[in-house]
């Protein structure tokens, strides 16, 4: 038996799709007509931004045909059937992305992530995930989380979500930003089972580069599109200090050769200088956060072209997320009183910017998406914060390679380009301030050709 059942298994590996072959139609037999024309949207009398100038175009129409913008212009036709939307000179933008997402962690508490029941976890982040794509955010880059399941669900139509680029497990080292077992699970044995993080799939510890280079290649082999390590302290992490950096340089290398030879990258959660140039020096394409470097290793960062993951993180938005006094509060503080120098760093030495939010734990933080990217006005005009959030943001997904789950180009309206749209009701260029409400501003929500949200009255 044991043989029978690997061949069978051999055969259906290689012949997925004939597990239950259909006999061909014998004469007179009934052909099954030709696939249908791809459905078409015509967006009618609108005002383009089109993910890289600073400027609206001039009235015209975008067809979308199927899944992908087809024409733009004045003579841009659809056939007889084609939905009409009536812009009546609204704007029509690029679906927003959020490069900075965890898309399982955002509505359980952490009591309930570390003792709640999973299923009920799955469950709210499957309801988070239509909320997401009806804020507008019709792409997420998920660096850290157990999401492969979430996104088969949202890519089968199983329930309305944003694309995602899941890192999978996100990969830390003992005592690091990521590690939340109890000081009574110490000292690592083989013969104890994982911590619960690591059953979920949530985070995995890896102290050598042997162990690292497995952790990465199961990762992967789940479907990971990029890597997520955390080379430094983190906020929520218990036993985490700010200043301390984690991988050693062989452990960072490691990593980097091992997502390199699947065409990929690895992005690094480093807030402080060390940490920040360690990761660098590693080959790291990308880093998280960083609001704790100084200037040279912002001058370090844009000579070597890496990119620069950042979020808002400030009072408005972090405030209050930890109990005063806590260890906790301290180190959020701190990452706070940053955020604004590190944006004057990425404006001084013209860094590569990519927007990202970094939600965690709180349904009500998620719903201030917008405002979050709206925020951004402290520091670059809107059509700078509109770049970031789509054409730039959709450039940094590009790293994946042959990784990306989507194939197909995204932030941007161009003919041939995927047709994740959004309708404005007014000029974001002129108000940013629009993409605080989307339940209000955003009248139209399209994803991939389809049509999540209309508000608008139908002719």
């Amino acid at each position: 038996m044991r043989g029978y059942a690997g061949i069978l298994f051999a055969l259906i590996l290689a012949h997925p799709v004939a597990a239950h072959p259909v006999a061909a139609p014998s004469v007179g037999q009934a052909v099954a007509p030709a696939a249908a024309a791809p459905a078409e949207t015509l967006f009618r009398n609108v005002r383009v931004f089109d993910g890289k100038s600073d400027r609206l175009s001039a009235p015209t129409s975008v067809l979308v045909r199927g899944n992908v913008i087809a024409a733009i212009g004045e003579t841009a036709g659809a056939s007889p059937g084609a939905t009409v939307v009536e812009g009546g000179g609204r704007t029509l933008m690029p679906g927003l992305i959020d490069a900075h997402w965890h898309a399982m962690f955002v509505r359980p508490t952490p009591e309930q992530m570390m003792l709640g029941d999973y299923g009920f976890n799955v469950l709210q982040a499957g309801a988070e995930a239509t909320a997401t794509l009806l804020r507008g955010f019709t792409t997420v880059r998920d660096v850290g989380g157990p999401s492969f399941g979430l996104k088969q669900a949202i890519d089968s139509a199983v329930l309305p979500g944003p694309r995602i680029w899941p890192s999978g497990a996100l990969i830390t080292v003992t005592s690091g930003h990521g590690d939340f077992r109890m000081p009574s699970e110490l000292p690592r044995d083989s013969s104890k089972p994982l911590s619960r993080m690591e059953q979920l799939g949530a985070t995995m510890v890896a102290d050598s580069p042997d162990q690292v280079r497995e952790r990465v290649r199961e990762q992967l082999m789940l479907g990971a599109s990029q890597i997520k390590l955390t080379g430094g302290g983190g906020v929520a992490s218990p036993h985490s200090p700010l200043d301390v950096s984690t991988f050693t340089p062989e452990e960072l290398k490691a990593a980097v050769e091992a997502a390199a030879n699947w065409g990929t990258y690895v992005t690094v959660h480093a807030y402080t200088s060390p940490a920040v140039r360690r990761a660098i020096d590693a080959g790291v394409k990308v880093i998280e956060h960083a609001q704790l470097m100084d200037d040279a290793t912002a001058k370090y960062m844009a000579d070597k072209g890496v990119w620069l993951s950042a979020q808002p993180i400030v009072e408005e938005f972090f405030g209050g997320m930890f109990p005063p006094g806590s260890e906790q509060a301290e180190k959020a503080a701190e990452v706070m009183a940053g955020t604004d120098r590190l944006y004057g760093l990425a404006k001084k030495y013209n860094l590569k910017v990519a927007f990202g939010t970094d939600v965690l734990f709180s349904a009500a933080m998620a719903r201030m998406q917008g405002r979050m990217l709206a925020s951004l006005s402290k520091w670059y005009t809107p059509a700078e914060i509109l770049r970031q959030a789509t054409g730039t943001n959709a450039e940094l997904l590009t790293l994946s390679g042959k990784r990306s789950p989507y194939k197909g180009r995204l932030g941007v309206v161009d003919e041939g380009a995927l047709a994740d749209l959004i309708l404005v009701d007014g000029d974001p260029l002129s108000n940013i301030n629009l993409v605080s409400d989307p339940e209000r501003n955003f009248l139209v929500i399209m994803k991939d050709g389809k049509v999540y949200k209309n508000s608008l009255t139908r002719p």
